[in-house]
């Protein structure tokens, strides 16, 4: 079925719940019905430019061209519909932003993107609206993500990787005094789930990486890249507790890697040999099982209160 501009379908089908935009009388003489009368739709029309058959409450038809009646569903949820940022811009909320990805790991090269990822934090009065706030600001041309302050609580807490490397990013432009408390507790994300985390995304990519190879005979090289330099990170994690963004010190060999200059196998056994160093690592690291779940409640308690007005 052809689509319009939207998600409806250009043709509206039997049955259809509509909501009438203009005054209808069902024939010559009889009794008008207001804008905003309930109908349903029984007979589609051939084409967008003829008229659909609708029965009203009443039971008598009526002939409306689509441009005379809503869809009830969409009806009754314009009035939701509103972004909170036609009336705030949430991008003046953001607390915290750094870079992200290839410049912050000492991987970059001169066409390197600049990705920047941060926290974000509502007023109160737009936080508890009706509408709510997004999980989350995109702007894919800026190469921009900023999470809001829970969403990003929760997933550090559950040592998502790209979050963690966000608050242990060395290139950071803004960071509020607020944003700079967290920072200085960060360590209160960092737990043995990093294991668990890091170490089942690697080996499910790999799973399908070697699938790509058997179908396609090809490699993505810069996501194997990556997979091995989250091995080196959560290795570094358990054994001294913190995240290192920078891999000066693989910087060669990962972009020897990522430029598809290295041999698929030899690529394979390091992955095989660092799984091993995490196992170890897992085994002797003093890392808590759980985050400091407290810890971060309290932060965003404290950070919910300084937004009331």
């Amino acid at each position: 079925m052809s689509t319009a501009s939207g998600n409806e379908p250009t043709i509206l089908p039997v049955g259809t719940a509509i909501v009438t935009r203009v005054e209808v009388r069902a024939a010559p003489g009889g009794v008008a019905s207001p804008a905003g009368t309930v109908g349903v739709i029984v007979r589609p029309p051939v084409d967008a430019e003829h008229s659909y058959r609708v029965r009203m409450t009443g039971g008598e038809e009526i002939a409306l061209c689509r441009s005379e009646f809503h869809v009830l569903k969409h009806y009754l949820g314009d009035g939701m519909r509103r972004d909170a940022m036609t009336e705030y811009d949430l991008y003046r909320s953001v607390i915290y932003r750094c870079i992200v990805g290839s410049r912050a790991y000492g991987l970059e090269s001169d066409a390197s993107d600049v990705d920047r990822r941060g926290i974000y934090l509502p007023p109160a009065e737009v936080q508890w609206s009706l509408w709510g706030v997004p999980e989350q600001l995109e702007n894919p041309q800026a190469e921009e993500c900023y999470w809001e302050l829970q969403k990003f609580l929760v997933l550090a807490l559950k040592a998502n990787p790209n979050v963690l490397e966000v608050l242990y990013s060395p290139i950071v432009e803004l960071a509020t005094p607020l944003s700079q408390e967290l920072l200085d507790m960060r360590s209160a994300f960092l737990s043995r789930l990093v294991y668990q985390t890091y170490n089942g995304y690697v080996i499910s990519q790999f799973k399908k990486l070697d699938q790509d190879i058997r179908n396609r005979g090809q490699v993505k090289w810069k996501h194997a890249m990556h997979l091995v330099r989250l091995l080196l990170s959560g290795i570094a994690v358990l054994r001294d507790g913190t995240v290192p963004v920078r891999v000066t010190e693989y910087r060669e060999r990962l972009l020897e890697i990522r430029g598809g200059r290295a041999r698929w196998d030899e690529v394979n056994r390091w992955r095989l040999e660092l799984h091993k160093e995490f196992d170890a690592a897992f085994q002797t690291t003093r890392l808590p099982d759980r985050p400091d779940y407290e810890a971060a409640n309290a932060f965003l308690v404290k950070a919910r209160r300084s937004m009331v007005k």
